[in-house]
């Protein structure tokens, strides 16, 4: 299966013909990530995880592309578009096991983490693709037998801090880290971080590896 990350908290995986994108925002090449898509997959309903003024017109124009999110994100995004657009918008339970576009997809709920109490906590699902592949959205939920052997790590946001980073990096245990969540870091900010990422993980038995946008890696 091949992974190419795009900005921010975009990847899109594709294997056997099908491609799944997980989490189109704002900070990313919507666009280029979502070329022959088959699905779309969301974590929760902020603008840098799913820019909808860019993502439904693609939708809507692509009769067999298909999105997925948790309720009631769903919900209202049903309510953006056309009718003949509405049946090609699907709800994510939590603690489900789903076949997306060929990809089989468990799915773990359920809070995105707290930013600061006067700040309205919002759902969001963390994803374990192909039983191999974590994607947490942004939370650092470790679901209880975790087995991932890829862990797609959020390396930086307003509601972390390197610490807990660090700490979300030991829990997963996964044999390779790459970074999600990193559009709000300049040079020297990612720096520090990754050279933290690649001494911990190290130390963990888990390898750090720096992505760029763009990047592709086969898993």
């Amino acid at each position: 299966m091949k992974m190419t990350k795009y900005s921010h908290s975009c990847v899109r995986f594709e294997k056997g013909g099908s491609v799944l994108v997980l989490d189109p925002g704002n900070f990313s090449e919507v666009e280029e990530a979502l070329d022959g898509a088959d699905a779309i997959l969301v974590t929760h309903e902020h603008a840098d995880h799913i820019d909808r003024e860019r993502v439904l017109p693609i939708l809507a124009a692509r009769a067999g592309l298909h999105l997925y999110a948790p309720e009631p994100l769903a919900g209202s995004l049903r309510e953006a578009v056309g009718e003949d657009v509405r049946a090609r918008i699907h709800e994510v339970a939590p603690e489900r096991t789903v076949e997306i576009a060929g990809f089989a997809i468990r799915s773990f709920g359920g809070q995105h983490a707290l930013i600061h109490p006067l700040i309205p906590v919002v759902g969001n699902l963390a994803y374990l693709i192909e039983e191999s592949i974590y994607h947490p959205g942004d939370s650092f939920i470790v679901p209880n037998g975790l087995t991932a052997t890829t862990l797609l790590l959020p390396i930086h946001a307003p509601w972390s801090k390197i610490g807990e980073v660090i700490d979300f990096l030991i829990a997963c245990g996964a044999r390779t880290a790459y970074p999600i969540h990193d559009a709000l870091l300049n040079g020297n900010g990612r720096g520090l971080v990754e050279k933290h990422l690649e001494r911990f993980g190290g130390m963990y038995g888990t390898r750090y590896v720096h992505l760029a946008p763009g990047d592709t890696v086969e898993l």
